[in-house]
């Protein structure tokens, strides 16, 4: 087995509960914020969309230089635009992973800012931290999004106050 192999696994489960969060993202409120300062709820379902695409430069590259005042994050204009955008990101990281060798996933990547070193670590632990723990984050943002727009939530690694499909102890 690959070193790989388990975050595949693993990023392919995560993306399969994000999916059912994303299904339920209400079209009609995609502009909402629950604060001045908060991404909206179309900026936030956007941004966990599109972190899948990240997977292709840690693999490709050794090191990432990111120009904040050059980003422009992507935004969907449409929940199908969402789903079809995570659907195929997902299924592109999949990809990228798929063989690539340990020596590869244990080597160094880097990522700079202004070129200061933000931080310098082996690949393996980037795609974990900055891809996949970097994206369930995100998505327990978009719970309580939900949560605040009064939508029912899926269960994520159980039951939740709305979906109660997996046995209870006792």
């Amino acid at each position: 087995m690959d070193i790989v192999d388990p975050i595949i696994a693993e990023f392919e489960s995560e993306a399969a509960t994000t999916r059912r969060m994303l299904e339920r993202v209400p079209e009609k409120q995609l502009g909402w914020k629950p604060h001045a300062k908060s991404m909206s709820l179309g900026e936030l379902a956007s941004h966990i969309a599109h972190s899948f695409t990240w997977l292709a430069s840690i693999v490709a590259q050794d090191e990432l230089e990111f120009d904040p005042a050059r980003h422009v994050p992507w935004v969907a204009a449409s929940k199908r635009e969402l789903l079809d955008a995570f659907d195929k990101n997902v299924a592109q990281g999949v990809s990228v992973l798929r063989g690539v060798p340990d020596k590869k996933m244990l080597a160094p990547w880097t990522m700079t800012t202004a070129a200061k070193k933000l931080f310098s670590m082996p690949r393996v632990a980037v795609v974990r931290m900055f891809t996949v723990n970097h994206h369930i984050h995100h998505r327990g943002q978009l719970s309580v999004y939900l949560r605040l727009r009064d939508v029912p939530l899926p269960q994520v690694y159980g039951s939740t106050a709305d979906e109660t499909d997996m046995i209870k102890p006792g």
